[in-house]
């Protein structure tokens, strides 16, 4: 895996990141789990180090997802991304309270 160190900054990531905006879902629009966390060990184990989500992606269930998958590695050893959704935030408030669930969501 090649990587790419950032400015000056001490973050180091691989050029390869996993964006986690497609997972299959099920006929209930559902993440299938299992096979979820299966790309997501085999892209850690091959050295991703940079996962990408975003608040939209499968229906509001991605970040909380993402954030549990990646959970069982250290969490000094990946960088993890989102995106705020402005289109769906009207006030300064809601983008603030929308962070914070990020976060939550994420479990960071």
């Amino acid at each position: 895996m090649e990587y790419r160190k950032w400015y000056d900054k001490k973050i180091t990531t691989s050029l390869l990141g996993y964006g986690a905006m497609r997972f299959t879902t099920d006929k209930d629009g559902n993440i299938e789990k299992e096979k979820a966390d299966e790309l997501i060990k085999k892209a850690y184990d091959r050295g991703v180090n940079y996962f990408d989500t975003a608040m939209p992606y499968t229906d509001g269930k991605n970040e909380a997802f993402l954030g549990e998958s990646l959970k069982r590695f250290p969490r000094d050893s990946f960088y993890l991304a989102t995106k705020l959704s402005l289109g769906y935030l009207k006030t300064k408030e809601e983008v603030l309270n929308a962070i914070d669930l990020q976060l939550k969501s994420l479990q960071t």
